[in-house]
């Protein structure tokens, strides 16, 4: 499939939304466009690739989109080609459609994909790599979960509403001298909730990578009410767990390629330390919120610089390959090797050592 000239191209967001999947769609439209290819904006990630949904890209269609959140082209986290959910007599049965997406590709004339998305989608790509695809790959996702590249676009535009989440949670909690818990997303890595408390100021903060002590964090709460402090911030991870306990879930979703739905720690972390400690206690999920509206500045720049790399990889041919940020340099790696292993927070981290240099509690000894 290589030995032609690229001349067409598809492009596709996978997975959830974030800010900035709009600018690499812009990105990589309007050098394809200049270069003098043709583009193709598969709709809703995979399931668009599945069941043929798919717009032709121009100009118009990318001008004025870089500020915007979402993706115009539409996302889903349930359309996995080898993990399809179908109902079958009011029961949800999954099975491989990965041939209807190839399917679609080869009916499109598409020379090459660029896929967009997280570490499911790169997972995805591979699959469909080794079945015959050209693909590119383009890191997406808040939870900068992705060993290969420093960051993920999405990832600071997260953390910023974090922080203003926490900036606007400090002035209610000093008012009411409460404890103030935070829930933010991540799945299993701690990543949101490590930048995000520490940017905004948390006073403990919860990560799945560093299993807490209950103990440890009343002592934190009481500590600074003893001191005169009425109020203290706890910014939790929705991975976060205490030590011997498992993860708390919300629930199933069997369409998904991982079914577990996180959440519920925050609530939980609430009613201990009010019931423990005797201290008024609330708690917030900020949920989706981590994922909508305008991306970062930073996020803006560095979608750009992907989308515009990702574009040039595929004309030269340089399929089965993900975009990565190294330094401050933009470059190329296999995606087998960016799937190989999820980026966590270590406990020796320098994010995690200045936190608790300046007074954070991880909800352990201090680090």
């Amino acid at each position: 499939m290589t030995a032609k000239k690229v001349k067409r191209i598809g492009i596709l967001t996978g997975g959830g939304d974030c800010p900035g999947l709009n600018a690499v769609i812009r990105g990589v439209t309007k050098p394809a466009l200049d270069n003098g290819l043709t583009v193709l904006g598969i709709l809703d990630g995979f399931e668009g690739l599945v069941e043929g949904k798919a717009i032709e890209l121009y100009n118009k269609d990318v001008s004025g989109i870089l500020a915007t959140g979402g993706t115009i082209l539409g996302s889903s986290n349930k359309g996995d080609p080898f993990h399809w959910p179908e109902e079958v007599d009011g029961k949800i049965k999954i099975i491989d459609r990965s041939k209807d997406a190839l399917k679609n590709y080869e009916a499109w004339n598409l020379d090459a994909v660029i896929a967009i998305g997280g570490d499911g989608t790169m997972h995805i790509s591979k699959k469909l790599i080794d079945m015959g695809m050209n693909i590119v790959g383009v890191p997406k996702t808040i939870d900068n979960d992705l060993e290969a590249t420093d960051l993920t676009f999405g990832h600071d535009s997260a953390v910023y509403v974090v922080t203003e989440a926490l900036d606007r949670l400090h002035t209610t909690a000093s008012s009411h001298h409460r404890v103030m818990v935070i829930e933010v997303m991540g799945r299993y890595a701690g990543w949101i909730a490590l930048n995000g408390g520490l940017a905004g100021g948390a006073d403990v903060i919860l990560i799945p990578e560093i299993p807490f002590e209950w103990e440890r964090v009343y002592d934190k709460v009481l500590m600074r009410n003893m001191m005169g402090k009425k109020f203290s911030i706890v910014c939790v991870a929705e991975g976060a767990r205490p030590k011997g306990e498992d993860i708390i879930t919300k629930g199933k979703d069997l369409k998904r390629t991982d079914p577990i739905q996180l959440g519920g720690i925050g609530e939980y972390v609430a009613k201990k330390i009010s019931e423990n400690t005797g201290l008024e206690t609330r708690y917030t999920v900020l949920g989706h919120l981590q994922r909508g509206g305008s991306p970062t500045p930073f996020d803006r720049i560095l979608s750009t610089k992907f989308g515009t790399f990702a574009i040039q990889l595929a004309i030269k041919k340089q399929f089965g390959k993900m975009v990565a940020l190294k330094g401050n340099e933009i470059k190329s790696v296999w995606i087998e090797d960016a799937i190989s292993r999820q980026k966590l927070v270590k406990p020796n981290d320098q994010a995690v050592l200045a936190a608790s240099a300046v007074g954070v509690s991880f909800g352990t000894e201090k680090l």
